[in-house]
């Protein structure tokens, strides 16, 4: 096959440098967190997540997939998990391996909450209030009906809070940077916020006030353990993944950053944002520090592999622009932005859950597909 070079496009502020805290950024694009169900039974990350993630290196920041900080916040089977030494040693590897190809990584905690089930993880789900995930869910033994959650207690909310500061210092043992407290997307502290899941009368429930209150001290709870400069929040402002509702959501989210805000933490990371949402320039207005963005792709991956979207986003006000499928699909996603290359699309959503190589460590850099000559180290 003759190798021909794409014609270089104008220079992406995408590829500025930046700062995130202490570290030092080559460039402005993150690695957002995504699932992809890789891990040991028992949440021990292994080899093939280490070979993935280095793959990915060049972006300026990696984001791991979501783990969890003790074993009945786990969601599916063979998710990956923080709470117990084996934990540590397997997340070390993958730190490990990042680090040796000149990456830096946080890693996001996630408590699932009511998006979990007895067969999985072998405890009954927990959640602000007995609500349970509309529909079924996927175990072990393939889709069951979810099961309806139990209520936690204050003293079991308060324990909670201790279990994501402990994780945040084993992500810390296990070589990560940082780590990301994951508040969206339909999980526990996403349903706190939520009134559709949250129907407490205590003081974590009703008013906005009460229902960020377990976001803020989790949040608070991990700065204190870690540092507040390693510690990134991330929120879905309208979000309704896992069958969440807002009907307040102008209201919640300026009250809950306004909170963040003076914690001095390493960055807000916000979900499926878009530069002509009013929300998104108020929540810039309030947060003094570095705001990731993520955009809204389309099902199919523009060829451009978020390029313009993530220009868009930096335009209008974010620091750092968070791809996923772009670097699922394309490990050297960062070299085909800078030569306007085009990208790998996603083979099969299927296989982005199932387990193994094949839709995980096996999509083609441009070198390998024959495309472009080898970077050279300067390139890197």
């Amino acid at each position: 096959m003759t190798r021909t070079t794409p014609r270089t496009p104008a220079p992406s502020p995408l590829l500025q440098p930046a700062r995130l805290g202490p570290l030092h950024l080559p460039n402005r694009l993150v690695m957002a967190p995504m699932t992809r169900n890789r891990a040991g039974a028992d949440g021990t990350p292994g080899a093939l997540m280490a070979a993935y993630y280095a793959q990915r290196a060049t972006a300026g920041l990696i984001v791991a997939e979501a783990a969890t900080p003790n074993a009945v916040g786990q969601t599916y089977p063979d998710i990956a998990a923080i709470h117990r030494p084996e934990h540590v040693a397997g997340w070390r590897s993958v730190t490990g391996a990042v680090a040796a190809a000149g990456g830096r990584m946080f890693l996001q905690i996630q408590h699932g909450g009511r998006v979990g089930h007895p067969e999985t993880s072998g405890l009954t789900p927990v959640a602000p209030s007995p609500v349970p995930l509309p529909g079924t869910i996927f175990t072990p033994g393939g889709h069951r009906p979810a099961a309806v959650p139990r209520e936690m207690t204050a003293a079991e909310i308060r324990a909670t809070a201790g279990d994501f500061a402990a994780a945040a210092r084993n992500a810390v043992a296990a070589g990560f940077a940082g780590v990301e407290v994951h508040s969206a997307n339909g999980y526990l502290l996403h349903q706190f916020l939520a009134r559709n899941t949250n129907h407490r009368t205590d003081a974590y429930g009703g008013s906005v006030a009460g229902r960020i209150r377990f976001t803020l001290e989790v949040v608070r709870a991990v700065a204190a353990a870690i540092g507040p400069r390693r510690t990134g929040v991330r929120l879905s402002p309208g979000g309704t993944a896992n069958a969440i509702r807002e009907d307040d959501t102008a209201e919640l989210y300026p009250a809950l950053v306004a909170e963040l805000a003076g914690l001095d933490l390493a960055y807000l990371h916000l979900v499926r944002a878009e530069p002509e949402e009013p929300l998104l320039g108020r929540l810039r207005a309030l947060w003094p520090g570095t705001l990731i963005a993520n955009p809204l792709l389309p099902d199919r991956l523009p060829a451009d592999g978020g390029r313009a979207a993530g220009e868009r986003l930096l335009a209008a006000g974010a620091d750092l622009v968070a791809l996923g499928r772009p670097f699922l699909a394309n490990p050297d996603l960062v070299r085909r932005i800078a030569l306007g290359a085009p990208v790998n699309e996603v083979r099969d959503r299927y296989l982005m859950y199932v387990g193994g190589a094949t839709g995980y460590t096996d999509y083609p850099t441009l070198t390998e597909a024959g495309a472009v000559p080898a970077p050279s180290a300067a390139a890197l």
